[in-house]
């Protein structure tokens, strides 16, 4: 019998009076809890300390920054968690993709390990097809333009099944038809799978694009 007093697990990231400090220096503070689906904007100049921030989540803080607070995903704290355990997903600025491993590899590569081959390769083409590349996945990455490696980018951090995404000004480097359509494209992914997502960016139309809360630095 489901105890009525009991208050259900939230789902979501939530960060929860987390500090960046950078030696006794404070570099920012913030409270927020993100949703399901939800994709929330974190606006700052450059050296505010979104970056760092983006590390602090995904548990790859410099030793010269340190964190206060508490970080959790559906209800359970990663604060100390190292991070391969966190299932915290990042999208950087730059694909990173691996050059020696053609575009299908790429999202093999990422996904959780198990099955048999022939359903892991089943399923990472299945999500090239979702953002239109699967005609893509023999191609080697230094072939593909801007904007697909960019693609490529998203389907290999999805493929490894994120409980969240953190998305480090992923779009600054793509040229504004392609920034749209990669705005337009994460949107859609993030609603889909309902992953709980924070954009850290320095340009409001990321914001504006994205149509979600923002907190600004």
């Amino acid at each position: 019998m489901t105890d009525p007093t009991k208050k259900p697990t939230p789902a979501g990231l939530q960060l929860d009076n987390v500090e960046i400090f950078q030696g006794p220096r404070k570099l920012l503070g913030m409270h927020a809890i993100i949703g399901p689906g939800e994709i929330l904007t974190l606006m700052g100049a450059s050296g505010s300390g979104k970056s760092t921030l983006i590390s602090a989540i995904a548990g790859f803080l410099p030793r010269s920054f340190s964190c206060t607070g508490n970080i959790l995903l559906n209800g359970q704290s990663i604060t100390s968690l190292p991070a391969e355990k966190r299932r915290v997903g990042v999208l950087f600025q730059d694909p990173l993709l691996f050059p020696h491993f053609s575009v299908l590899q790429n999202i093999l590569f990422a996904l959780p390990p198990g099955g048999k081959m022939a359903e892991r390769c089943d399923k990472a083409r299945s999500l090239l097809h979702d953002i239109s590349m699967g005609e893509f996945a023999d191609r080697d990455p230094d072939t593909l333009s801007g904007g697909q490696k960019a693609r490529v980018a998203l389907a290999r951090v999805i493929a490894s099944r994120p409980n969240a995404l953190l998305l480090d000004e992923p779009f600054s480097k793509l040229d504004a038809d392609l920034r749209d359509s990669m705005r337009q494209l994460v949107s859609a992914e993030v609603t889909r799978r309902k992953i709980p997502t924070l954009l850290v960016t320095h340009d409001k139309a990321d914001a504006i694009a994205i149509d979600g809360p923002v907190l600004t630095l």
